[in-house]
């Protein structure tokens, strides 16, 4: 039993911010006190500013629900932590705005995280750097409303300007938004067009749900995200590279890194490397820095480059 009331109530609130209803019964069974000292203690928590909702019944029960002020948050420790490391990402974040916002909610955590917490915290902090700038932000208000509609399943009006900067107006269903490092991306369905189309979020403009519902579509690919990758790649186009490299592939492999997936030993001292790629000119530079001899098979567009490569740096050496 817990005879100390504020450590009481700091149990209570524990178990309320568990996203379910907890009948009065079983909290009084967990803080081994009457079914009394439970509403005694809802009561305070009530003045204290946590919205605690109570349902009739037989049982009846107790939940945490949404108020009109933010309230103090109990977190376990990996809980801490976690919004920790999400508040520095955060504060390098594609969405505009939200970095001094991260960093001042950074700022209130730290203040009151156990020493302990405080280090593994400051540890993350000192190892990690967070690569800012170098691509387009999106407005949180647009994400914001965006989101609502998927949320809701609600058509969806927008502006929306193309890679080639032509403004269109867009009338859409939202099926999910997708974030790739700096890009965010809403995977939708043309009302106009009768097809699946992605938008990249920071050339939205003016989005406003219209509240329409959105009618359930089932996505040509596996998800949300695989519909995003299929789609990138297609903007890419890749050739099919087949390379015969004469080196063990076991060496080869920590060289490659991904690539060594691909990898085929033809006998102990060469392998076979057939892969997609999307910049030959690359392509051809990883390969003479493999440190190895190889041979190009294909395509001639990479024998090319690899033997302009080699002219390069014959001059460069003359």
């Amino acid at each position: 039993m817990t005879t100390d009331t504020p450590a009481r109530l700091l149990q209570l609130l524990s178990l309320l911010q568990t996203p379910r209803e907890w009948p009065g019964s079983e909290l009084a069974e967990r803080l081994g006190v009457s079914g009394r000292t439970v509403r005694r203690d809802i009561e305070r928590l009530r003045e204290l500013g946590y919205p605690v909702e109570a349902t009739m019944g037989a049982v009846g029960g107790y939940r945490l629900v949404a108020g009109k002020a933010l309230p103090p948050l109990l977190l376990d420790d990996e809980e801490a932590v976690a919004i920790a490391v999400g508040l520095r990402a955060a504060a390098g974040s594609a969405v505009g705005g939200i970095e001094e916002a991260s960093l001042r909610a950074l700022t209130k955590l730290e203040q009151v995280l156990p020493s302990r917490l405080r280090y593994r915290v400051g540890a993350l902090g000192s190892a990690v750097e967070t690569l800012t700038g170098g691509g387009p932000q999106v407005d949180p208000g647009t994400l914001t409303v965006i989101a609502g509609a998927v949320a809701n399943h609600e058509r969806l009006r927008f502006g929306y300007q193309a890679w080639d900067a032509a403004e269109s107006r867009r009338h859409v269903e939202p099926q999910r938004l997708v974030a790739t490092g700096r890009r965010w991306y809403l995977v939708a369905w043309d009302l106009d067009r009768d097809d699946w189309r992605l938008f990249r979020v920071d050339r939205v403009t003016d989005p406003q749900a219209t509240g329409g519902r959105a009618t359930a579509r089932v996505l040509p690919a596996e998800d949300s995200a695989a519909f995003v990758r299929d789609k990138l790649r297609g903007l890419s186009p890749t050739v099919a590279t087949d390379v015969t490299l004469h080196a063990p592939a076991d060496e080869l492999r920590r060289r490659l890194g991904a690539a060594a997936a691909h990898l085929e030993p033809v006998d102990e001292g060469s392998c076979r490397l057939r892969i997609e790629s999307d910049n030959l000119d690359w392509a051809a530079v990883r390969l003479l820095t493999l440190g190895c001899d190889f041979e190009v098979h294909g395509p001639p567009a990479l024998v090319d480059r690899v033997r302009a490569l080699g002219e390069r740096a014959r001059r460069a050496t003359a």
